[in-house]
């Protein structure tokens, strides 16, 4: 019954666990939860503010080699303006420009009508040939030092032409010479841009002005436009910045941009979101497993002072649900109530436990007992037939009466009757075992339940009993026999009831047979 109640309503035991474990629990969800929000904004910034400044990096480098390649190309323009009708010159220093410091993949030396004077490297045989490309016009009209747009060559390459202007003594524009550089094969400027050290999920990429990706880690999207990339779009019309915003694949990035000024590029370092986090994902998982210990410690001395504290009013509380039992009282002082609340309990408990005590037994025994011989009477004896059916338990019953019993209250009286009946239920009580129900159902009337009796057994006690009832000897009525009728229940057996009118059916059949015999019901 107790652990019937503690499942359907909680103990003060149980109560304070679960708030202090709810508490535990929020403040370190709260703290986990600030930690996390602030270890997240923090890694971050981190992430733009390095990815800015790699960013500046790239674009500051690959500025200063474009700076450089012009001053080398400035040398060379320079030394053919002077010796513009001199072929071999031309084609030696094509050569010389191209092989020196391998900065650009091919060289060429063009006039002022796109004609190709010289070039290197001599395979590519472009020496006499007009060159009607883009990025040629673009640097016939411009007429000054410059990058041009990134265009498909005559020979199928993407390239960029950096080109420096030459002019005669007298200013008039005779050409230039231009150092091509391959933006989708191996190149000073792709070994420049591809030198990354982060093995984190981070890469560059390089658009023109056009915002066609010149560099990018995938070869494949070269000359193509990142649609929906807003990083590129911010990098070309702002100096440097960062930006958090999805590329064009749909990924967050975390983005540092800043624009190569002499190119007119934008050179973006960037990070997937989720790259930058799993690192901090991974960090509060050991914080979580470091801290687990010591909530485990903690929630365990909560449950340690919990059942301290609860244990009093536990205790009181099972004595309270068995205040009919015959220990209550010791069991209630025996209870060490150490607070104000506990203590008051228990001496309230006690100063009325001996008249509750005392009511509850005598109202028990007179509703559950006959008050003359002290059998269970026919309530009882309902309540403990249910109990045997909703259980499911095997029994027999025997259903007896007093053979010609009017008789002796005719010859003896009423005290007589009585007499014959207290002792009859004291030799019942003396056959049957302790788990039997002895139950006194009418006048001179009894039942006898037998749970997980057999057949055969039930009727070797009903024998048994007839014969003790058969010698006994009662002043100062003599002997007396009974009748006694034997039913059990079996599978065939809807109901309890139906085992009784068997019972009393045998009964009656005992009697119409001669009295002071038993009888089996046998149709079951």
């Amino acid at each position: 019954m107790n652990t019937l109640v503690r499942s359907k309503i909680l103990d003060l035991r149980t109560l304070i666990v679960l708030l202090a474990m709810i508490v535990t629990v929020m403040t370190l969800a709260n703290g986990f939860h600030a930690s996390y929000q602030v270890q997240r904004e923090q890694l971050i910034k981190q992430a733009l503010v390095t990815n800015h400044a790699y960013a500046l990096k790239i674009a500051a480098a690959t500025n200063n080699f474009i700076y450089a390649a012009h001053q080398q190309l400035a040398v060379s323009a320079t030394l053919i303006a002077n010796n513009f009708d001199d072929q071999k010159l031309m084609a030696a220093e094509a050569e010389r420009l191209r092989i020196q410091t391998n900065s650009f993949n091919a060289v060429a030396i063009i006039n002022h009508e796109g004609l190709a004077l010289a070039g290197s490297p001599l395979k590519d045989n472009i020496t006499g040939r007009k060159l009607l490309t883009s990025g040629v016009k673009e640097t016939l009209e411009a007429k000054a030092p410059l990058v041009s747009t990134p265009y498909t060559s005559t020979l199928g390459n993407l390239i960029t032409l950096i080109s420096y202007p030459m002019f005669d003594k007298s200013g008039e524009y005779l050409g230039y010479v231009g150092g091509a550089i391959y933006l989708n094969a191996a190149s000073i400027l792709n070994d420049l841009l591809g030198v990354h050290f982060h093995e984190d999920g981070s890469y560059i990429y390089v658009v023109d002005k056009n915002r066609q990706l010149i560099y990018h880690p995938d070869p494949k999207r070269l000359g193509t436009n990142p649609l929906g990339d807003i990083v590129s779009h911010t990098a070309l019309t702002t100096s440097s910045g960062t930006l958090q915003a999805n590329n064009s694949l749909g990924i967050e990035m975390l983005a540092g941009f800043a624009t190569i000024e002499s190119a007119n590029w934008a050179v973006v370092a960037q990070r997937p979101v989720n790259a930058t986090l799993s690192e901090l994902d991974g960090l509060m998982i050991k914080v979580l497993f470091r801290m687990l210990p010591l909530a485990l410690f903690t929630f365990l001395i909560i449950w340690i002072v919990a059942d301290y504290i609860s244990r009093p009013l536990r205790q009181l509380a099972d004595v309270a649900q068995n205040l009919d039992s015959p220990t209550a009282r010791t069991d209630l002082s025996n209870i060490p109530s150490w607070y104000f609340e506990s203590s008051k309990l228990r001496l309230a408990m006690l100063s009325g436990l001996g008249l509750l005590s005392s009511q509850i037994s005598q109202l028990k025994k007179d509703a559950d007992t006959d008050p003359l011989t002290g059998a269970f009477n026919r309530r009882s004896l309902q309540m403990f037939m249910e109990k045997l059916e909703q259980e499911r338990v095997p029994f027999s019953v025997l259903a007896m009466d007093i053979d010609h019993f009017k008789k002796v209250n005719d010859t003896f009286g009423h005290a007589g009757g009585d007499k014959a009946l207290i002792a009859l239920t004291q030799i019942i009580r003396q056959v049957c075992r302790e788990q039997d129900i002895v139950a006194r159902t009418g006048g001179e009337e009894f039942v006898l339940i037998l749970p997980n009796t057999t057949a055969d057994m039930a009727l070797l006690i009903s024998e048994r009993l007839r014969e003790r009832v058969a010698n006994m000897y009662i002043e100062p009525i003599g002997s007396m026999t009974i009748s006694i009728g034997v039913a059990t229940c079996t599978e065939h057996v809807k109901s309890t009831a139906e085992v009784l009118k068997s019972a009393d059916q045998a009964l009656y059949n005992a009697k119409s047979l001669g009295r002071n015999r038993c009888e089996m019901f046998d149709s079951l």
